[in-house]
């Protein structure tokens, strides 16, 4: 759940794949050519306890089939797996190098921030060597986690150290699954500027500057998202229609990239949409969308053209939540820097 990588060399792959977190440490991003999703296995229409998942994440909402709680036990599994002695080149059978390939279908696409999509065992293992290899101490948990039979969205909250600097930033890894379970189509969307501004103090918040003003955003939790909205609401996103995207959204805090505390007026968060929109000319199509109890999640994919004149693989995740809450998870990265100046930090990041 962003970006191109085929001008940066080999240790800007390596560096981009350290920065991704969880599942989504692997390099890969979104192919814009690639279109919606492969079609999911069909799942079993009845919803499991998955008690093993439940107890280690802070929520888990939606219809939770088997092969939802099979995948979620391995991405566990993956995150718990001490790395322990650094893992080589090709080495798959290193058991947390393995634990993470356990996750994928041998054919499964890895889409992240940056390029095109990586696909199969051999390119996803090879970066997750590279990534623990770089970052052998990334932890994360499960946030918000959505499951919607044969599709997840694993909301969590990623820790590594990148240069001797402890970093934490939160992610969206969403998934498409077959019927054992395993990751058939994978996406991550996190910000690599909260990554590496720790390393490149040259960067600037793109949304610096952005505060409350004017009176509350009252009127409580408002109208659950539905999926008669999903149209509207990407024409919204591609019309730059901040009115409607702020009306449509929940009356609670707007939580997002850059942001130094949520915004809990309507000025305020206007203002935010109206700074993207100033940086960014977006060309979405639907994704996928969770529903769950008191959560949903909603994914928009495709490219962004930058104030720079890049057009650039790109995507957002928006969540709505219990009490009105509206989450957005997006790369702002490309909105503030061209390839070159991506490229030379990605070269300082792997350096020793």
């Amino acid at each position: 759940m962003m970006r191109g990588t085929k001008m940066l060399g080999r240790a800007g792959a390596v560096t981009m794949a350290v920065v991704s977190g969880v599942s989504g440490m692997a390099l890969g991003t979104a192919n814009p050519e690639a279109g919606a999703a492969p079609q999911a296995a069909v799942a079993a229409p009845a919803s499991v306890e998955c008690a093993e998942v439940r107890d280690k994440v802070g929520t888990l909402e939606g219809r939770v089939t088997p092969n939802a709680c099979a995948f979620m036990k391995r991405q566990i599994v993956f995150g718990e797996t001490p790395t322990g002695t650094l893992p080589q080149a090709g080495g798959t059978g290193h058991p947390r190098v393995a634990a993470y390939l356990d996750i994928f279908d041998p054919e499964a696409t890895l889409w992240e921030a940056g390029g095109a999509a990586q696909r199969g065992h051999t390119t996803i293992g090879d970066s997750i060597v590279k990534s623990l290899r770089l970052a052998p101490d990334l932890r994360y948990r499960g946030t918000e986690v959505v499951a919607d039979g044969a599709v997840v969205m694993f909301g969590q909250w990623n820790e590594v150290t990148i240069k001797g600097h402890k970093v934490a930033y939160p992610q969206i890894a969403r998934n498409v699954l077959s019927d054992d379970g395993k990751t058939m189509q994978a996406r991550r969307y996190y910000d690599r500027y909260t990554v590496f501004r720790s390393a490149a103090p040259e960067l600037r918040n793109l949304f610096e500057g952005i505060t409350d003003s004017g009176p509350l955003d009252e009127g409580g939790a408002g109208r659950p998202f539905r999926a008669d909205d999903i149209t509207t609401r990407l024409a919204a996103w591609n019309g730059e229609d901040v009115e409607a995207l702020t009306g449509g959204a929940g009356h609670g805090a707007l939580t997002a990239p850059g942001l130094a505390a949520p915004l809990e007026t309507r000025d305020g968060k206007a203002a935010y949409l109206r700074r993207l929109f100033d940086h960014a000319d977006l060309r979405l199509q639907a994704g996928q969308v969770a529903f769950g109890r008191t959560n949903t999640y909603v994914e928009w994919h495709g490219a962004v053209t930058s104030s720079k004149g890049a057009k650039i693989p790109f995507g957002i995740v928006e969540r709505f939540g219990p009490a009105g809450e509206w989450e957005l998870t997006f790369d702002t990265l490309p909105l503030i820097a061209d390839q070159a100046e991506i490229g030379a930090m990605f070269q300082r990041l792997s350096q020793p």
